[in-house]
């Protein structure tokens, strides 16, 4: 099976997430894609403390209606920081006959150099990069750590193949402007989600009261 992971804090889930997803999806041919919460985020803390099962029920309501689509709680099965060599390393010890796409934006692709113990992530899965605003990739292999850049080759215009037999491919429809931390905002002044965040979702955050304050 070709298995997409997505990972995040989903505070909230919204509407460019799930086109990332479903993008990433078409474009590499996955069987399907796993939506994985951030149990403990490595760069940031969860704004507003909201608490992992509010943010798993979010994405379980929000992709109900995909069947493509699942939901993880891998990160919350283990103690510590939730970095991503470790979900991939468990994922590929939990599935060994799957093959390993996780998916990110632009933005994070450009910051990968940051990343806790990222040149092992070509070795355990290959990438999908969804371009996202503001983040453009213009120069894949250069905009690359240094320390990985000679272990990649260009194959066609919108995949990279590693050493090792992974890729890095790259896609370009799904620019949707929308942030995570401008939800909170509008639900804190009291402002609609409609038409941001499926409508399931919407009526989670009003009946649990999130984001008010």
């Amino acid at each position: 099976m070709k298995l997409g992971i997505l990972g995040g804090t989903f505070n909230p889930i919204h509407q460019a997430h799930l086109r990332i997803a479903e993008a990433a999806r078409e474009a590499a041919g996955l069987d399907q894609l796993l939506f994985i919460p951030a149990m403990d985020p490595p760069h940031k803390p969860v704004d507003g403390a909201i608490p992992f099962q509010q943010r798993l029920d979010m994405v379980a309501l929000a992709i109900a209606d995909n069947p493509g689509f699942g939901v993880s709680t891998i990160e919350a099965q283990r103690q510590g920081k939730s970095y991503t060599v470790e979900t991939l390393t468990a994922l590929r010890h939990e599935r060994p006959g799957d093959e390993l796409y996780f998916v990110i934006g632009s933005d994070s692709f450009l910051e990968l150099g940051l990343w806790h113990r990222y040149t092992e992530l070509f070795d355990l899965a290959s990438l999908v990069v969804v371009a996202r605003p503001g983040s453009l990739v213009t120069d894949p292999i250069q905009q690359l750590p240094a320390t990985v850049q000679a272990y990649f080759s260009p194959e066609g215009a919108q995949c990279l193949r590693h050493s090792s037999g992974t890729s890095i491919q790259f896609v370009e429809d799904s620019r949707l402007e929308i942030s995570s931390s401008r939800l909170r905002t509008l639900v804190a002044a009291g402002r609609s989600l409609r038409y941001l965040v499926p409508p399931a979702v919407e009526s989670y955050i009003a009946q649990k009261g999130l984001y008010r304050t």
